[in-house]
């Protein structure tokens, strides 16, 4: 290893690309599959996840499996799709197989695939000027109608005609002067085109920085994987500017060029004063720390560098500092925000935002609105800073929570969660516990009902060194019920109508909810006809129209009341049917001593066992079954009781009576009088 003077060393200038390292996209793609596997889940990735053998490596190691196709994802495996994207059939064939995944598309490759779908749509031939290798630009061309993949200009001429309507986008990596310069070109054989600058601004200014930092030095190292485009175009871009420029992937690299590369071994002696160091996207901070410790090994480091690297290192924005962030975009899974005084990028995850996963961020929040939010995981050196706002909300508003614990006032929130114990109740982003004995008046055996339900709470309990609190849902229903219970006793009286809910049912009726209060439907009282079963009549959760029958203010009882007068079948044989009559009927019943029959549907009259033949008879068996229609007459009509007599023997001949009359004396000779039971 190279042993270098300490003056000489001392004269060394070594300078530190701000942007150097992870992007954006990269950091959120690996962030949620190390996560993931950390979980435990069986994780399948679809092509290489970021270009860096390194990372991939790693995710190998801790059971992640790099696959080509979904056929090669057995069952309960989850696939991930890569930050480059995939086509959409990739994504469709994921859901048609049923295999759940996890897309971690970039979100600025993302919008290219909404841009070409909807270009396609429209009509518009596609043009994608990006290489026809690359993942990201495979993937784009999967949402768009037969698009020309080209960066050669000799393409254009058999794909284009001048009154083509032509939609071009870019590989996010590309140079944008050489995009530019394409779409001049493009545009003197096409009049209609529809530029749509798809270059990620991270990537250019990058790629900026790198050129510029190239120009001030002597000597330029470029950290990355060999097959990651962005980092190809970091190292092309300060080649073309400074000819000692080196590509290297690892440490290990770093440490063979100082040996064998006397060139570069001599000038860091005598010429070689600033020193630029700048990484790809695809390049972890570890690797920029290992090639920089070679560096300082090497004694190449200067006291301003240390304190450079330092602040690269370090971020700017600590563990649990407030800021005030402004949003400038908005996805399906985030908000990303600028934070002043940080130059590299904060967002905000969908959960970090609310505990309401029913809501999105675009439902939160909009472009321009100014957040506080509290610093949950800042990383300089990747150029991101993961960010919170619930937390501040959740602090700020835990102050109204113990104001309410003191007061005892009822707060509203939502079920969040449903977890052993008990629930998790958001009120205003506080999250409140409510044990399961607390959770309803009534013990509820799967709670998991009340999931995204909205509650009324009172705070029964508030730890102020640990800002936790414990809620009562039963306190609140508990003190509305004792509230409609005083108001019904208030008001209620014998004969007053009310709208009601049925609660439950028994074999012997119904209890039916009258406002707060519950009151019995007795069975008689459901229904003029026999019934067995007052399911016959209502179902639970019916709503019906009862009235108070019998008060016990004592002990708290109410009778009600259900079927209406002016149904009482009585009322209507009244009004249709007169004594001496002849009427058809059904025979319903049989005795020892008669028949009872059915003249109205809840009117049955008796047919006494005299009144059925003209002849003796040992029983009504003898001349009628259950379900037999017979006419007969009106004999008699008890009012008070309520009883009909009828007979068929009336309608006979006077000379069958006769006989009939005969058998009914010699009947009463040998049996005493019946009567009903």
């Amino acid at each position: 290893m190279l042993s270098f003077c300490e003056t000489k060393a001392m004269d060394m200038n070594v300078q530190l690309a701000k942007s150097a390292g992870f992007c954006f996209g990269v950091k959120r793609a690996c962030d949620a599959v190390y996560r993931a596997l950390e979980e435990g889940k069986q994780l399948y990735l679809l092509g290489e996840l970021i270009h860096n053998s390194r990372v991939m490596s790693d995710i190998e190691q801790k059971g992640g499996k790099t696959v080509e196709t979904v056929s090669q994802i057995p069952a309960g495996g989850i696939a991930v799709i890569r930050a480059h994207g995939v086509p959409l059939c990739v994504t469709e064939e994921l859901k048609e197989k049923n295999i759940s995944y996890i897309d971690m598309t970039c979100p600025f490759v993302k919008k290219i695939h909404n841009i070409v779908a909807e270009e396609s749509k429209k009509g518009q031939k596609i043009i994608i000027y990006g290489k026809k290798e690359h993942p990201e630009v495979i993937g784009i061309s999967g949402y768009c109608d037969n698009p020309l993949v080209t960066m050669d200009y000799d393409e254009i001429k058999d794909f284009i005609h001048p009154d083509d309507q032509i939609s071009v986008v870019a590989q996010t990596t590309v140079e944008k002067d050489k995009f530019y310069n394409f779409i001049k070109f493009l545009k003197k054989g096409c009049n209609l085109v529809s530029i749509f600058d798809t270059i990620c601004s991270a990537t250019n200014e990058r790629q900026a920085e790198a050129e510029h930092l190239a120009k001030v030095s002597d000597v330029m190292f470029v950290i990355g994987g060999k097959k990651s485009s962005n980092t190809i175009e970091l190292y092309q871009k300060s080649k073309a500017v400074l000819e000692h420029t080196y590509l290297i992937e690892s440490k290990e690299e770093l440490m063979q060029l100082f040996r064998n590369h006397p060139t570069l071994k001599n000038n860091l002696y005598t010429n070689f004063n600033v020193i630029g160091v700048t990484a790809g996207a695809s390049t972890p901070a570890v690797s920029i720390e290992e090639v920089i410790a070679v560096m300082a090994e090497e004694k190449m480091m200067t006291s301003e560098f240390a304190e450079q690297l330092e602040n690269y290192l370090v971020s700017p924005v600590h563990i649990n500092k407030r800021v005030t962030c402004t949003v400038e975009q908005i996805t399906e899974t985030e908000v990303r925000v600028s934070i002043p005084g940080y130059k590299g990028l904060g967002y905000i995850p969908a959960d970090e935002l609310t505990d309401d996963s029913s809501l999105k961020p675009a439902d939160l929040v909009k472009i321009g609105d100014e957040i506080n939010a509290i610093v949950i995981k800042p990383n300089d050196v990747e150029g991101t800073c993961l960010l919170s706002k619930k937390r501040v909300d959740s602090e700020q508003n835990m102050v109204a929570i113990k104001e309410a614990f003191d007061n005892q006032s009822i707060l509203e929130g939502k079920v969040v969660a449903v977890i052993k114990g008990g629930l998790l109740v958001s009120v205003n982003s506080v999250r409140v516990f409510v044990p399961a004995s607390q959770a309803s008046l009534r013990y509820v055996q799967d709670l998991s009902a009340m999931m995204n339900t909205t509650v009324s709470l009172k705070i029964i309990d508030f730890d102020e060194r640990r800002n936790r609190a414990t809620g009562s849902v039963k306190a609140v229903l508990a003190a509305e019920q004792k509230a409609k219970e005083e108001a019904f006793w208030a008001t209620a009286e014998e004969g007053k109508t009310y709208q009601g809910t049925v609660k439950s049912l028994t074999t012997f009726g119904a209890f039916v909810d009258i406002g707060g209060v519950d009151g019995l439907v007795h069975i008689t009282e459901l229904s003029w006809s026999r019934i067995k079963h007052p399911s016959e009549v209502v179902k639970v959760g019916q709503e019906i129209e009862v009235y108070i029958k019998a008060l016990d203010t004592e002990k708290k009882k109410i009778s009600l009341g259900f079927k209406k007068e002016c149904d009482n079948p009585w009322n209507k044989f009244m009004d249709t049917v007169n004594l001496n009559d002849t009427i058809t009927v059904k025979i319903v019943r049989i005795v020892p001593f008669g028949a009872f029959a059915e003249i109205l549907p809840g009117v049955d009259g008796l047919i006494h066992i005299s009144q059925i033949a003209n002849k003796h008879i040992a029983k009504p068996e003898d001349e009628l079954s259950l379900g037999m229609t017979v006419e007969v007459k009106v004999i008699e009509i008890d009012a008070e009781k309520k009883k009909v007599s009828l007979s068929m023997r009336e309608l006979l001949a006077p000379s069958e009576q006769k006989g009939a009359q005969e058998a009914e004396e010699a009947t009463e000779e040998a049996a005493p009088e019946a009567t009903e039971e």
